[in-house]
């Protein structure tokens, strides 16, 4: 958010997304709930009168829901923190498939697909359009000021309000671990911009030393390019436990896939130290055993 959106200082108004991610992605309801409300949270300490949208975007298994008379999972916790903060909300999800059951459309001949065709990015900023419309119904006085929102206690006093980057050079590495400074892929897979052609944190050999992070605060997690060749690793806060992670993804087979593993949460907000070390593959039919950090992040 600090290095994207807020470049060039603080927004007035904030569209955000998230519930077709946070559902596919299988995000628990506690890092929906702390993620959404985190990025809210941030906002407004740049600027207490951002106005923000929550949108519910469409996919089929969303459909599947509504027409079985359930509200997704994920837009229920969104929609949490949206009442906990005053925040209006367009439900698209649900529109979308009342007027496809209603015959307006298809999903196969004119919408398509989750990443929407021409037609169905139009069916969505006329919604939006309609709400920023409907906001404005009411004359404005000419003595009307901007005014600061309300920020509340929070609903989980361990969301993701100070998230930040961190950048690998920070870490300290051992034996195998080494710093790619430019590093892109030999294997014609794609890639994602700012993945490539970038620094990267890597380490491929079990047992081969190891990647410490030392930092403050309470959540703790690695952003990744998860490729064909990702493998496992083990990590542990402070000598604690090792644990066990898969970081090859669903999407990983053709794709050097920027994703985020929040390793550890709701941690005391003190400092810590984070270890990685590559783990023992488990199946001899995987390419690699590769672990590819673009950036450590942190919540403090």
């Amino acid at each position: 958010m600090e290095r994207d959106l807020f470049i060039n200082g603080p927004v007035d108004l904030l569209f955000e997304e998230a519930a077709v991610n946070d559902a596919t992605n299988g995000r628990t309801d506690e890092e929906q709930i702390r993620a959404m409300e985190g990025i809210v949270r941030h906002a407004r300490y740049q600027n207490p009168a951002t106005d923000i949208v929550f949108m519910h975007f469409v996919d089929p298994g969303k459909m599947k829901l509504y027409r079985q008379g359930e509200t997704p999972k994920v837009i229920l916790n969104h929609e949490k923190v949206a009442q906990h903060y005053g925040i209006p909300t367009i439900n698209l999800a649900k529109e979308v498939t009342e007027r496809i059951d209603a015959g307006e459309f298809t999903w196969k001949d004119d919408f398509k697909n989750l990443h929407p065709s021409p037609f169905g990015q139009g069916v969505y900023a006329r919604s939006m359009i309609a709400l920023l419309e409907n906001s404005w119904v009411g004359p404005a006085a000419e003595d009307d000021k901007i005014k600061s929102h309300n920020l509340p206690e929070p609903l989980d006093e361990l969301n993701y309000d100070n998230g930040t980057l961190v950048d690998i050079t920070n870490a300290k590495i051992s034996g195998d671990w080494k710093l790619v400074p430019n590093w892109e892929p030999q294997d014609g897979k794609g890639t994602r911009k700012n993945y490539t052609n970038v620094p990267m944190l890597i380490g491929e050999k079990t047992n081969k030393g190891k990647a410490s992070l030392t930092f403050v605060g309470n959540t703790v997690g690695i952003a990744v390019a998860a490729g064909p060749d990702a493998g496992l690793i083990q990590y542990r806060i402070d000598k604690g436990e090792w644990h066990k992670l898969d970081l090859l993804t669903n999407w990983s087979r053709s794709l050097h896939l920027p994703w985020f593993f929040t390793l550890s949460s709701g941690l005391e907000n003190k400092k810590h130290t984070l270890q990685i070390k590559i783990a023992e593959k488990e199946d001899p039919k995987r390419i690699g055993n590769t672990c590819r950090i673009r950036y450590f992040y942190i919540n403090k």
